[in-house]
């Protein structure tokens, strides 16, 4: 698929601006709901929790979060050319829920201390060993959402139009001018055939799709991505899960997604306590 990718890319532009373009593109998944005998393992939205026994419900200030999703890596893993440890398993989300008709009052407080800004306190993303997990119930207070079971596409990501990753490339002085020096990038604007690019590249969803993203590039359509510390190189960073809300959960705002990031060299070595959750709202 690079390569395909890279040759359309060039055809339209400068070579080696279609290289730096193109070295941006990251497999990932659209994650849709899954029909008979096509959910990739138990890959999900909702549901109840997966995880290996005496590991504690995850908590902000004693509120429990609610376990948002479920990412199955064992079927995911031969795609992504050791981007995580072997046997890494299943990925758990949680993230404190203040936005479905099942949000407990008192989740308002522990929200209202640390607000949407402070990541960290409202979410978390716990793994657990495929053959060691085990459904948990939830305790009380926090809500249970009926489970999707994903199916999982295969393709490559570009980032997002105003993705700040595109400061960091070169795109020479015709495509600086388009751009207003790599600020944002359009692509259909940068290549007039993008409607014909390669099969396999995903279509960011629009406001309207219910299609969830996992690993490659986060798409935001309000132009907000990960909260990274001031001074970090957006490159630096991975891109774990996008949640794009149902019928039964919705971030609400204009932006209306949930999404999951974190250092790239913490995925290698498999440490998701760096995971950084990051509500678009506006």
């Amino acid at each position: 698929m690079l390569p395909a990718l890279r040759d359309f890319c060039a055809e339209q532009v400068d070579a080696e601006v279609a290289a730096r373009i193109t070295e941006l593109a990251r497999p990932g998944f659209a994650l849709t709901p899954a029909g008979p005998g096509e959910a990739a393992g138990n890959s999900r939205f909702g549901g109840r929790a997966l995880l290996e026994p005496g590991i504690p419900w995850p908590a902000c200030d004693g509120f429990p979060l609610s376990l948002h999703a479920v990412l199955d890596t064992d079927p995911l893993a031969p795609w992504l050319d050791g981007l995580f440890p072997p046997g890494t398993g299943l990925l758990n989300f949680f993230y404190l829920d203040t936005q479905s008709e099942q949000t407990h009052p008192d989740a308002w407080d522990p929200y209202g201390r640390y607000g949407f800004r402070t990541e960290r306190a409202l979410g978390c993303v716990l793994p657990a060993r495929s053959a060691q997990a085990v459904e948990v119930d939830p305790p009380a207070r926090a809500s249970v959402f009926e489970p999707i079971p994903w199916a999982a596409t295969y393709g490559l990501l570009l980032p997002h139009a105003f993705d700040p990753v595109w400061g960091t490339v070169d795109l020479g002085p015709e495509l600086d001018e388009k751009t207003c020096g790599g600020s944002f990038v359009f692509l259909e604007e940068v290549f007039p055939r993008w409607s014909d690019r390669p099969p396999g590249v995903i279509e960011p969803p629009g406001p309207e799709d219910r299609v969830d993203l996992a690993f490659g590039r986060h798409q935001g359509t309000t132009g907000n991505g990960p909260h990274l510390p001031a001074g970090a190189d957006p490159n630096d960073y991975h891109h774990l899960l996008q949640l794009t809300g149902n019928d039964q959960w919705n971030m609400g705002g204009d932006g209306g997604t949930l999404h999951w990031a974190m250092p790239t060299a913490a995925l290698h070595v498999g440490d998701f306590s760096q995971a950084v959750p990051t509500p678009d709202l506006s």
